[in-house]
C-alpha cells in the first residue's frame, strides 16, 4: 500500500498539486478586487470549499464508487450509465456526453503543459527581473525536451516520480504553515460565511472570482481516471491524508501573506520562501510541473488507445513502452500534435497569467458532465432513491455550471482555445463513428449469408488447396467480401477457412473465457471471435493460440491473411452529409493498416480491394 501511495502521488496528483502557483495570483489579476481582508478571506473560503466538496465529496467519495472492473474515467463512467439505461435516445444522450467529455480532455492537455511549466519558470522573475527574457525560450526547452522523452516511456523514470511529489508537498506544506504560524488569524477563512460574503458586497464581480478560484481544483478529474492504475484505497488515502492538508497549508499560507504583506501579489507562492530558497523553489516547481504535464501527456496517450479501442477514432500506430504495464503507451502522432499545440500556446500567451484566462473552461465543463454520468450510474446502477439522486446531483451540478458559467467569461480572452479544440475532436470523432457505421451497412448490405455459401461448396467446387486462410470481417453471419474476391480472382479455396470477427467490448479488459470462441461450421470453415476490452492489445497471433483448446491448431508459417481494403467514394445518395464526406475519407486515409494494428505478420497478409460509396 505505500508504494501505491507513493506512486499516486507521482501520477495522479501532479495537476492539481501544483495549481498553487498560480491560483491565488489570477483570483485578484483580473478580476479587479480589492485586496483587503474581507476579499481575501472570502477566496481562501471558495477555494477551501470546492476542495472539500469537488474533489474530495464529489470524486473521492462519490464518484470514485462507480468503477468499470476497477478503471476510471469518462469512458468508463459513460460505459456505466449506458449499461444502466434501456432507451435508445437515452443510451445516444449518454455516448454524446461520454464523447464530449474526451474530446474536452484533449483541450485540457494542451493547456495544462504549457500554464504549468510557464508558471514555474516565471518564478525566475523572483529571483531576479534579469532572466525574465529567457523565461518562455527556457519553457519551450523544457517541454520540447519532455515530449521528445515520450517515446522512452514514463516506466524508466517513474520511479522518481512519486518521491519528487512527495518532496513537493512537503515543502508546500512547510512553506504555508510557517506563515499560518506567524498569522494564524488566517484560519477564520474555513467559515464558508466568507465566501457568501464575497457575492453580497461584490455581487457580479465575484461571480467572475470563480473563473480564477477553479483552478485549484483543475487536475480533480485525474483521481477518477488513473483510478485503474492504482486503486480506489491508495488515491483515496494520498487525498486525504497528504495531498489535501498540504494544498490547505499552501493556500493559507499565501492568504496569509497577502493579508499582511500585499506587496507579494506579483507572485505570492515564490515569495512563501526566503531569498537563499527561492532558485531552488523554481527547480522544484519546475521538476513537479513537468511530472504533472507527464501526467496529463501519459493520460490522453491513454484516452487514445481506449478511443481506438472503441471505434471512436481511426487505428494509429501504439508503442507500448513497458512490459508490464499495459497502460504505458506512445502514440507518435498525438505526441507531436500536442507539442506543436503547446508550443503554439506558450508563444502565442507568452505568460501563465495571460493561460489561465484560457484555463479551466474544458476542465469545468468534463465535471459538469462526469456528474450527470455518475446521477444516471446511482439511479440505475445504485438504486438509490430518485429523490436522494436528485438532491445529492442537483447540488454538485449546480457548482459544476456555476464554475463552468464563470469560465465560459474567460472565452474571448483566450477561453475559445480549448472549446475550440474539444469542438474538432468532437465533431471528427463523430464522424469517424458514423462513417464507419454507414460504411459496414454498405459493406453487409448484399452479403451472402454464410450458410448459403456453405451449402454451394461441394468437394469439387471450387478448388482445394493446401494451408489455412483467415478472413476478417466485421460480420461473421455473412460471406466476406475478401472471401469472395479470392474466388472470383484465384478461383481456389484453402482447406481450412478461418471467419474471423474481433470485438472491442466496452469493458477495460474481457475475461478468459470468453476472450476465444471457435465455432466448426463444416466443410472445413470455422467461425472464429476474439474479445477485447479497450485496455487490452488486439494481438492477433497471440489470441489464436487459445483455439488450440478448441481444437483449431493454427500453424502462422501455413496461415495466410486476407485483408479487405475499402477505397471510399464520395456519395450524393443518403449517407454522410456532404460536409463530414471529405473529413471521413480524409481520417480513413490515415488509419494504421489493420496488419499493423493487429499485430499480424506482414509477409502472411493479401489485401484485396474494393470501392465503397459513402
Amino acid at each position: 500500500m505505500p508504494a501505491l501511495v507513493l506512486g499516486a502521488l507521482g501520477v495522479v496528483y501532479g495537476d492539481i498539486g501544483t495549481s498553487p502557483l498560480y491560483t491565488m495570483r489570477e483570483s485578484f489579476t483580473h478580476t479587479g478586487l480589492p485586496l483587503d481582508e474581507p476579499t481575501i478571506l472570502g477566496i481562501l473560503s471558495l477555494a477551501t470549499w470546492a476542495l472539500i466538496i469537488v474533489v474530495t465529496l464529489k470524486y473521492v467519495l462519490l464518484v470514485m464508487r462507480a468503477d468499470n472492473k476497477g478503471e476510471g474515467g469518462v469512458l468508463a463512467l459513460g460505459t456505466l450509465a449506458h449499461r444502466g439505461l434501456s432507451s435508445r435516445a437515452g443510451n445516444r444522450a449518454i455516448m454524446a456526453l461520454a464523447i464530449l467529455g474526451m474530446a474536452l480532455f484533449y483541450g485540457d492537455s494542451l493547456i495544462t503543459p504549457a500554464i504549468s511549466v510557464l508558471s514555474a519558470v516565471e518564478g525566475l522573475k523572483v529571483v531576479t527581473p534579469v532572466l525574465s527574457p529567457y523565461i518562455v525560450p527556457i519553457t519551450l526547452a523544457v517541454l520540447t525536451l519532455l515530449f521528445l522523452f515520450q517515446r522512452q516511456g514514463t516506466g524508466r523514470v517513474g520511479i522518481f516520480f512519486g518521491p519528487i511529489m512527495g518532496v513537493w508537498f512537503a515543502t508546500l506544506a512547510v512553506l504555508g504553515l510557517i506563515q499560518v504560524l506567524h498569522w494564524p488569524d488566517v484560519l477564520r477563512a474555513f467559515n464558508p460565511l466568507y465566501g457568501a460574503a464575497l457575492f453580497v458586497d461584490h455581487g457580479w464581480v465575484a461571480f467572475l472570482t470563480l473563473g480564477a478560484v477553479v483552478l485549484a481544483v483543475t487536475g480533480a478529474e485525474a483521481l477518477y481516471a488513473d483510478m485503474g492504475h492504482f486503486g480506489r484505497a491508495p488515491i483515496r488515502i494520498a487525498w486525504l491524508y497528504l495531498v489535501l492538508p498540504a494544498l490547505l497549508l499552501n493556500y493559507f499560507g499565501q492568504g496569509a501573506m497577502l493579508l499582511h504583506e500585499p506587496e507579494t501579489l506579483e507572485n505570492p507562492f515564490f515569495h512563501l520562501a526566503p531569498d537563499w530558497a527561492q532558485l531552488p523553489l523554481v527547480l522544484l516547481s519546475t521538476a513537479a510541473t513537468v511530472i504533472a504535464s507527464q501526467a496529463v501527456i501519459s493520460g490522453a496517450f491513454s484516452l487514445t488507445r481506449q478511443a481506438v479501442q472503441l471505434g471512436y477514432l481511426p487505428r494509429r500506430e501504439i508503442r507500448h513502452t513497458s512490459e508490464h504495464e499495459v497502460g504505458q503507451v506512445y502514440i507518435p502522432r498525438n505526441n507531436w500534435l500536442l507539442l506543436i499545440g503547446v508550443v503554439i500556446l506558450v508563444i502565442g500567451f507568452g505568460s501563465s497569467s495571460n493561460l489561465a484566462a484560457a484555463y479551466g473552461v474544458s476542465v469545468t465543463g468534463a465535471m459538469a458532465i462526469d456528474t450527470i454520468l455518475a446521477a444516471v450510474v446511482a439511479w440505475r446502477l445504485w438504486r438509490w432513491n430518485p429523490l436522494l439522486v436528485v438532491a445529492a446531483f442537483s447540488i454538485l451540478l449546480v457548482i459544476d455550471l456555476a464554475l463552468f458559467g464563470a469560465t465560459l467569461l474567460k472565452v474571448p480572452d483566450g477561453g475559445w482555445f480549448p472549446l475550440l479544440i474539444a469542438a474538432a475532436v468532437y465533431t471528427l470523432m463523430t464522424t469517424w463513428r458514423r462513417g464507419r457505421r454507414i460504411l459496414a451497412e454498405r459493406l453487409y448490405a448484399d452479403a451472402l449469408p454464410m450458410d448459403l455459401f456453405l451449402q454451394r461448396v461441394t468437394p469439387q467446387s471450387p478448388q482445394r488447396v493446401a494451408g489455412t486462410a483467415i478472413f476478417m470481417t466485421g460480420n461473421p453471419d455473412v460471406v466476406p467480401h475478401a472471401l469472395l474476391h479470392n474466388i472470383k480472382h484465384n478461383r481456389v479455396l484453402h482447406e481450412r477457412v478461418v471467419v474471423m470477427t474481433v470485438i472491442m467490448e466496452e469493458v477495460p479488459r474481457v475475461s478468459p473465457d470468453r476472450a476465444v470462441l471457435v465455432e466448426k461450421l463444416g466443410k472445413g470453415f470455422f467461425r472464429v471471435v476474439l474479445r477485447f476490452g479497450y485496455l487490452e492489445q488486439p494481438h492477433i497471433p497471440r489470441a489464436l493460440e487459445r483455439c488450440r483448446r478448441f481444437g483449431l491448431h493454427l500453424d502462422m508459417m501455413e496461415t495466410s491473411f486476407f485483408l479487405g481494403r475499402e477505397t471510399l467514394i464520395p456519395s450524393r445518395s443518403t449517407g454522410l452529409p456532404g460536409w463530414r464526406e471529405p473529413a471521413f475519407i480524409l481520417l480513413s486515409k490515415t488509419a494504421l493498416s489493420a496488419t499493423e494494428f493487429f499485430c499480424i505478420p506482414p509477409g502472411r497478409v493479401v489485401e484485396l480491394g474494393t470501392q465503397v460509396e459513402i
